[in-house]
């Protein structure tokens, strides 16, 4: 019996590992040849913080923004640490917004009120978290839609394929980067994209 345990065990393991090996730290940005004009921005949107208070997003306008997709129980949840320290670090250029998500192996299962307690509790977590949505899938958030289709941000098709992927906003609203999960927050190419 131990044996079957140990067997099945192991095999949930390597798909585990299999799922976030498929989050390489592969990073997109837009092709001058192929990016057409956007028929979006970010400012579009007004999103729930995760109080529950409303959020224009064209409040963010004259920064950068990194939006992720968080999850509390991810192999990558302590990258909450590192964005937690850019958002120290280089915060009056750089604005953080995480966006709690459960469409990756339930991953993010809690409600609103324990995310926010868990960020806080764990990782000590003061950049600006919001509202559990769908980023993909047919439920799929006008924001996530907007980010992952290049009719409307003029040139990336790539949904989240993971939790923690990164998506660089530019200070007029454009979407100007894609980050898989595996790229760091304290990364140089996401510190030198902020910078530039």
């Amino acid at each position: 019996m131990q044996r079957i345990y140990f067997s099945v065990s192991l095999s949930l393991l390597l798909l585990l590992g299999m799922a976030c090996s498929t989050a390489s730290k592969q990073t997109e940005s837009p092709n001058a040849a192929t990016a057409t004009v956007p028929t979006q921005s970010f400012y579009d949107f007004k999103m729930l913080a995760i109080d529950g208070t409303e959020i224009d997003l064209s409040q963010y306008k004259g920064k950068k923004v990194l939006v992720v997709n968080t999850a509390s129980k991810c192999g990558f949840t302590p990258q909450y640490k590192d964005l937690e320290a850019l958002h120290q670090k280089i915060g009056d250029k750089l604005v953080i917004l995480g966006f709690p998500a459960n469409n990756f192996m339930g991953q993010e299962p809690g409600s609103n009120t324990e995310i926010a307690s868990f960020c806080q509790k764990n990782y000590g977590v003061t950049f600006q978290m919001f509202e559990k949505i769908d980023v993909v899938g047919k439920n799929q958030h006008p924001l996530y839609k907007f980010l992952s289709d290049k009719t409307l941000n003029g040139w990336n098709d790539q949904a989240p394929s993971w939790n923690f992927c990164k998506y660089l906003i530019d200070e007029n609203g454009r979407l100007l980067k894609f980050y898989k999960s595996g790229v760091n927050p304290l990364d140089d190419e996401i510190v030198n994209a902020v910078n530039s």
